[in-house]
């Protein structure tokens, strides 16, 4: 559909708009300025977009749809890097076994779907699954002893790179013969002294500070509650009777699946 578009206009143009001008754009990528220009007007007439305006003193300023094009061509040109080195490092069987994390709340169909996409493009590469917390995971992949890992947010390391690529909702968990488990929809004044089971809080401190701030905000004070190390823990106090948790949407229950309603 856009056989037109090649990497080198991507490479164009995201250096005139990060020089903010086709002269100094020029210099860097060691090409004539009149075919820089070219390439640029071609690009923004097959795609119909604008990417910069100039301004009275002749500088370049990228428009809404030039800012988002930076950001995009970046990964684009890293993504083909990548893909480059990958095919070289495979040529050359340097590819080992591959080492996936993934933490407690994570959803295990995502982490499996990783781990089988991973064999499906290499096929004569292992897949060495480590679960672990958060923390735990940022750490092994900052010290390359796991190549990457999927965790549950918030996390901020100065040596990785984050990025988040889904948004689960969490629901409360509480026994089904619970008199609130008859009500279609729960109030944040229902779990007033009910959610009294949570994930401990050393496990992923970051995630239970921005948990208690939310409730904070919607009238709920946490005090004294009974913790757990992994969800099927939580799931396993609300059976008995310890009181009420929150859970990852889609969570499955299949062990107390009887004493259940999200």
């Amino acid at each position: 559909m856009y056989d037109w578009a090649e990497f080198r206009h991507f490479r164009y143009l995201l250096a005139i708009l990060e020089e903010q001008g086709v002269r100094a754009a020029a210099e860097i990528l060691h090409t004539a300025q009149p075919n820089l220009s070219v390439q640029a007007r071609q690009f923004q007439e097959n795609a119909s977009v604008r990417l910069f305006r100039r301004t009275r003193n002749g500088r370049i300023r990228p428009t809404e749809a030039g800012i988002a094009f930076m950001a995009l061509a970046r990964f684009l040109l890293e993504t083909r890097d990548e893909i480059i080195d990958a095919l070289i490092a495979i040529e050359h069987g340097d590819i080992g076994p591959a080492r996936f994390g993934c933490s407690p709340f994570v959803d295990p169909d995502l982490f499996r779907s990783l781990c089988s996409m991973h064999k499906a493009l290499l096929p004569s590469s292992s897949v060495r699954p480590t679960h672990g917390d958060t923390a735990q995971l940022a750490e092994e992949v900052a010290n390359g002893a796991i190549d990457a890992a999927l965790v549950t947010l918030p996390l901020i390391h100065p040596d990785l790179h984050i990025e988040e690529v889904c948004q689960d909702r969490l629901v409360v968990c509480l026994r089904k013969d619970h008199d609130l488990a008859a009500k279609a929809r729960l109030q944040p004044r229902d779990l007033e002294h009910n959610l009294t089971v949570l994930y401990h809080p050393h496990r992923h401190p970051d995630a239970h500070a921005k948990l208690s701030e939310q409730l904070s905000e919607v009238g709920i004070e946490i005090e004294e509650y009974s913790r757990a190390s992994h969800p099927s823990e939580l799931q396993m106090l609300v059976k008995e009777g310890h009181g009420f948790t929150l859970i990852r949407e889609g969570t499955r229950c299949d062990l107390v699946s009887e004493w259940f309603r999200r």
